[in-house]
């Protein structure tokens, strides 16, 4: 799956449900994290539309990881990054979220 899959660690769990991250055109993935799971700053060069299928998974913008900052989402919670705005994420327990944007997206982190 390229450089989508390889930005995704070995403690997570990510399924391409349509299209493909890497390659022009819409993709769906699903992400499965597991408690503790963090994700550093970094940014996609497409928005990232992100829904919380189950758990809890937290965001922030900025350069920094600072989980003061960050906003909470429950199951059913849905925002948009847009293209180039440093986020970063964290899941206190296990969490599946679902992204859906255009490719080629970068990474998935």
């Amino acid at each position: 799956m390229g450089e989508c899959a390889s930005r995704v660690t070995s403690r997570a769990k990510l399924a391409v449900l349509a299209g493909d991250p890497n390659k022009k055109g819409l993709f769906t993935v699903r992400l499965r994290t597991p408690a503790g799971y963090k994700v550093p700053p970094h940014t996609h060069p497409t928005s990232e539309h992100i829904t919380v299928i189950s758990g809890t998974f937290n965001i922030g913008t900025g350069d920094k990881f600072d989980e003061a900052t960050g906003k909470e989402m429950g199951a059913g919670g849905y925002m948009v990054m847009p293209p180039g705005m440093k986020h970063y994420a964290w899941t206190p327990a296990e969490t599946i979220i679902q992204v859906q944007g255009m490719g080629p997206f970068g990474s998935i982190t």
